[in-house]
């Protein structure tokens, strides 16, 4: 009787929380299914499969693969894939399928990164694989990274034998725009060695930081690397604007053939109204074709734009803020659906 006499509010908010537990349990185990359906278990496997939890099922897919599986790039192991295939990547969303694949399975495990669907960890994959599929991993090539945070992507290339150079925005910017503080900040290069990645010599031989500032990229980095990369940083320059110019200027930094892989926030809802504010702006279909039609105009090749949604189970999840469901692919920010959009240039391809 004592439920029953709460206030009506109180009721709806004890159902709600009760209702986000159950669909955040639904979620987990239809991602779970899903993400083992190429690859079913058998018979008293089977039985263990239905009895785990959902995050025990999504472990035990990255564990099935030797400890050592990155060596085996490097002739050390059989592997169930020695080196990951070329996919063709082509410019485009985040999508489920890729977490099924060998090649994104290779790269979280070299990165060392927790079994999960999170959008974050496929702009990480994307960036690798897409750089690894034109040849840029390799020893001496050199690399650009604009806004670096804590990404372990600097640490994973000076294992290829890449020498990198990680920049961020000035700590009294920082400051400004609320990132101080944050996981998604460095101040020095220590920040991003991870010793599960690779040693510390290869880091100190390889990795260089330095301050930079998106709107306004020292002319001094022009025409020297091989590649460069952003992941989800360019949508919070100021404006739409703002961020289409760093990509043309980004371009600036290579040398003729060069690569650039950059990621960013794409509006799933709406080709119209969009959110574009000096923190934060999401980019529409019309917005990454005008991009796309200022940089080809330039000379630049850009890889095909591939904006299928996809059918799997985690494109119909959208996660709401606090953002703590898992997969978290898709997400709400304030009227919008939104997701992650990958765009891979090639500098002078055209000319």
């Amino acid at each position: 009787m004592r439920f029953f006499s709460r206030s009506d509010e109180k009721i709806e908010k004890r159902l709600a929380e009760l209702q986000s537990r159950v669909d955040h349990l639904s979620a987990q185990i239809a991602t779970a299914l899903e993400t083992f359906a190429a690859r079913p278990p058998r018979g008293i496997e089977l039985l263990k499969f239905l009895k785990a939890s959902p995050d025990r099922i999504l472990a035990r897919y990255f564990e099935d693969a030797p400890e050592d599986l990155f060596n085996g790039l490097y002739g050390g192991t059989e592997s169930l894939r020695e080196k990951p295939a070329r996919l063709g990547l082509k410019s485009g969303l985040c999508r489920q399928v890729h977490f099924s694949t060998d090649e994104f399975r290779f790269w979280a495990r070299a990165m060392a990164l927790p079994p999960r669907m999170h959008r974050k960890d496929w702009e990480w994959f994307y960036i690798a694989q897409a750089l690894y599929e034109r040849d840029m991993l390799q020893e001496g090539r050199k690399g650009l990274v604009f806004a670096v945070g804590q990404e372990p992507i600097p640490a994973l290339f000076a294992r290829f034998g890449c020498e990198i150079l990680a920049t961020d925005q000035a700590p009294e910017k920082a400051v400004e725009s609320g990132w101080a503080g944050s996981n998604m900040y460095s101040t020095t290069v220590d920040t991003l060695f991870d010793a599960r990645i690779c040693s510390r010599e290869q880091f100190d031989a390889s990795v260089r930081f330095a301050h930079a500032d998106m709107n306004d990229i020292p002319v001094e980095f022009s025409n020297r690397f091989d590649f460069c990369w952003s992941s989800c940083a360019f949508e919070h320059l100021g404006s739409l604007e703002h961020g289409m110019r760093f990509v043309e200027r980004s371009i600036d930094t290579l040398v003729p053939g060069g690569v650039a892989v950059h990621t960013t926030e794409f509006n799933l809802s709406s080709d119209d109204a969009t959110i574009e504010s000096p923190g934060l702006s999401i980019y529409r279909r019309q917005d990454i074709e005008r991009l796309v039609s200022r940089l080809t105009s330039a000379g630049h090749f850009v890889e095909e734009v591939d904006l299928s949604i996809g059918t799997g189970f985690a494109e119909t999840v959208v996660d709401l803020p606090p953002y703590k469901v898992s997969p978290h692919l898709r997400l709400r920010v304030q009227d919008y659906d939104c997701t992650s959009i990958g765009l891979i240039i090639v500098k002078d391809a055209l000319k």
